[in-house]
């Protein structure tokens, strides 16, 4: 307990008796009676061979039970095992080399780290780092190469995280970092520690090829990542079905089906190879395992067909379309519980360009709009 905050009364044997109150604030000041503590007590670490003086090898972790005063900043000191000054500790606690290590040399360092508090006497803590020095990376890195489609409305593209760069490296220790060509940073981001894509906002309509790598430390290595963007009109939105398939996740969908299921569709519905298909968003439907594709085709003299000759088309393809994935309903009203007759439901769909949908695999990745329906039974 830090404090206490005491009321004292003060009352005469007058009559009336008469009183008066103050109060008193008693402050518990800290004594530094506690140690700094090492998490984890004790630490292993390793380094390759010939990286550069400088590199970082490991954080240390300090903390302290005492109040803010009798606490950090702490004073690191190695008291044994770097007689040769292979090591140096900045006020941070962050272990660095001082040398270019060779295995040949030396596999093994053990130090002794002293952490001493800012208290007064100061109190001290001892942990011990082992320190492994292996051979430098001898493995490339290999990486995916990441095709991405985005859809979304007309300018209105709000940014995010687009996909995922997959890499590995057959190098236990080896630590990969991913970079992103300067030039482009003004449309992309590329996390370097993990690999993510990010899309700033407000991406025109077109394709992107991004000049990614991943790096070991020692070799470089370029990854193909191409970005479809695709910016819808609000005429597409006035003529689309909605394909419903069963026990498919988004996920699966993207990475296992799409590209198959895409070419198969275009030979189902378009009536001229000019015409193009649009597959506006893809989305799971609330508490079941169905998944709803939502698409358009657009003709080559810039019309959309209607929902229902797209409809008359599917269904007479319906078998052949099942030979890639099944599929439960082919919807374009969604009026089943309303009990409509069929031009009797009128519906209207809207997007929600601001709720993006991200399903992201190792080699595909699609970004699409939130879509909701809304259906009234006009009988």
């Amino acid at each position: 307990i830090s404090g206490y905050s005491l009321v004292i009364q003060a009352r005469d044997s007058g009559t009336p008796p008469l009183s008066s109150s103050v109060t008193v604030n008693v402050d518990i000041s800290d004594v530094n009676d506690n140690s700094p503590v090492f998490t984890p007590a004790n630490y292993t670490a390793v380094i390759q061979e010939n990286k550069p003086v400088g590199t970082s090898i490991l954080q240390l972790v300090v903390t302290d039970k005492d109040s803010f005063h009798n606490g950090p900043p702490f004073t690191f000191t190695i008291l044994t095992g770097n007689e040769e000054e292979e090591f140096t500790l900045d006020p941070h606690g962050v272990l660095r080399s001082a040398v270019i290590f060779k295995h040949m040399v030396a596999t093994e360092y053990v130090l002794c780290v002293q952490a001493k508090d800012s208290g007064k006497p100061q109190q001290v803590s001892h942990t011990y780092i082992q320190v492994r020095v292996i051979e430098e990376s001898i493995h490339k890195p290999t990486a995916i190469p990441l095709e991405i489609f985005i859809v979304t409305m007309e300018d209105d593209f709000p940014g995010g995280v687009i996909g995922k760069i997959h890499a590995t490296d057959q190098d236990v220790y080896d630590v990969l970092t991913y970079t992103l060509k300067s030039e482009q940073k003004s449309l992309f981001k590329v996390n370097s520690h993990d690999g993510k894509i990010i899309a700033l906002g407000g991406l025109d309509n077109g394709k992107y090829v991004l000049n990614v790598s991943v790096s070991d430390g020692r070799f470089q290595v370029p990854i193909d990542v191409v970005v479809h963007v695709e910016q819808l009109l609000q005429e597409m939105l006035q003529n689309t079905v909605t394909i419903r398939f069963e026990n498919v996740s988004p996920e699966d969908f993207v990475g296992l089906h799409m590209h198959g299921f895409r070419r198969t569709l275009r030979n189902a519905v378009l009536s001229q190879k000019q015409d193009s298909l649009h597959i506006i968003s893809i989305q799971p439907v609330a508490g079941s395992n169905q998944l709803d594709m939502l698409f358009a085709v657009q003709m080559h003299n810039s019309g959309f067909y209607k929902p229902a000759y797209l409809i008359q088309k599917l269904t007479n393809a319906r078998r052949h379309l099942e030979n890639v994935i099944r599929i439960s309903a082919i919807l374009e009203k969604n009026c089943s519980g309303l009990d409509c007759q069929e031009q009797h439901c009128e519906q209207s769909l809207s997007i929600d360009s601001h709720s993006l949908m991200t399903y992201s695999t190792a080699r595909i990745s699609f970004v699409c709009p939130r879509f909701y329906r809304n259906v009234r039974c006009m009988c």
